[in-house]
């Protein structure tokens, strides 16, 4: 038998097999024997990992500047991983998006869920914003991208750097272009009755968030004829949901200027303008504001960016939701509907659902919760990774 051309990373003796047998992906660094020579692969190196028993598990990306030290690519250890090997999962990836959505609008790859560990693709029709947050992507971005080109036809790939994840794998956050040129404007996406207009090259993220798609949906069914405020509303998510679902009017918050002026530019497009307002300034400063004019609405959602990104941040990130939802709920006419949003997957449903309750109880509100969602199907959930279940959706009535 020919000896493996990989690199060799072996389990210590009391770490968990099993559960990597099982499908765990990552294998953190106090799993590892790390001698001299594995700390000294360069980040991204494939390698084979084995057992304390020294029997093969499976082909991991490698990088010993991060605590996630290997991340499970492959079961067959004899597996070249090249352009083709990367045509074989994106060609999966795209078979069940396919099958979910009529339109090419959609997150192509989620990462470990559709067995790319790191790997973000958004897709905008021909155009496909690539996030590699991993170092082993860095290396095989030029087979990445041939193998993305050649399974969807996309014109136009880009490049964003802005994962938060990035920087914790040793990586720069530059962006490029990989493929076409960049487009000079935002792409309008038709998406649950309404356009958004995303920016591919200067807004959050790839441009626009998909993972709400469902639950945009949902809010828009408690919306016909509803007065409507969507707090951190970005480019206008559940606001231009709501409205093309029937609501009178929404109101949308955001501190970033050029995110509401695409919620306008998506209402335009929609055909909303009329019914579309926007209002500038720090969520908790507007709310404040709107409790002290006296202000009242149907239908009252908060998403907010993750208050809580990780484990230490988790205490200081439920005392905001609760603040949040404290302040929200006496916005909300009798009858009505509160729906808090939480993107952190160190908050779990119970911590985040116990939060936002006891926020709506001490404004001296009662709710009944008549639906929790979570992010659509395109975001698949990798049951033996926790965070990748990471956003949720509580819809009230009060």
């Amino acid at each position: 038998m020919t000896a493996s051309p990989f690199p060799v990373l072996r389990l210590k003796p009391k770490a968990n097999a099993r559960a990597i047998r099982h499908g765990a992906p990552w294998v953190y660094d106090n799993e590892l024997v790390l001698d001299r020579r594995s700390k000294n692969l360069q980040p991204g190196t494939i390698a084979v990992l084995e057992d304390a028993e020294r029997n093969p598990m499976g082909l991991v990306a490698a990088n010993p500047l991060s605590r996630i030290t290997a991340r499970m690519i492959e079961r067959d250890v004899t597996a070249p991983i090249d352009q083709a090997w990367f045509t074989a999962k994106i060609k999966r990836a795209l078979e069940l998006r396919e099958r979910l959505f009529d339109a090419p609008f959609y997150r192509l790859i989620h990462a470990e869920a559709d067995g790319l560990p790191g790997l973000v693709v958004d897709r905008f029709g021909d155009a496909l914003v690539v996030q590699p947050n991993a170092a082993w992507l860095e290396l095989l971005l030029e087979p990445l991208t041939a193998a993305l080109q050649s399974v969807t036809g996309a014109q136009v790939i880009l490049k964003n750097a802005a994962g938060r994840t990035r920087s914790l794998e040793g990586l720069d956050d530059e962006n490029a272009v990989l493929l076409g040129t960049a487009p000079d404007a935002p792409i309008m996406v038709p998406m649950n009755g309404a356009f958004y207009a995303a920016d591919l090259t200067g807004g959050q993220k790839t441009g626009l968030f998909y993972d709400q798609r469902p639950n945009h949906a949902f809010a828009a069914r408690l919306s016909e004829g509803a007065e409507v405020l969507d707090v951190f509303s970005h480019v206008g998510g559940f606001g231009l949901a709501a409205l093309a679902g029937g609501a009178k009017s929404a109101l949308c918050v955001d501190g970033s200027a050029p995110a509401l002026e695409l919620a306008e530019q998506g209402a335009g497009k929609s055909g909303f303008s009329d019914r579309l307002e926007t209002r500038k300034g720090d969520a908790f400063d507007v709310l404040e504001a709107l409790g002290q004019e006296g202000a009242q609405y149907d239908v009252v959602i908060c998403d907010p960016p993750a208050f809580a990104p990780s484990k230490p941040k988790l205490e200081v990130g439920l005392r905001a939701y609760e603040r949040l939802a404290k302040m929200a709920a006496p916005l909300v006419r009798e009858g009505g509907y509160l729906v808090l949003c939480s993107c952190s997957h160190a908050a779990d449903l119970g911590k985040f659902r116990f939060a936002c309750t006891r926020g709506i109880g001490r404004a001296e509100r009662a709710g009944s919760l008549i639906h929790t969602g979570f992010a659509g199907p395109d975001h698949p959930l990798m049951p033996q990774l926790a965070e990748s279940g990471y956003l949720k959706a509580l819809f009230y009535r009060l």
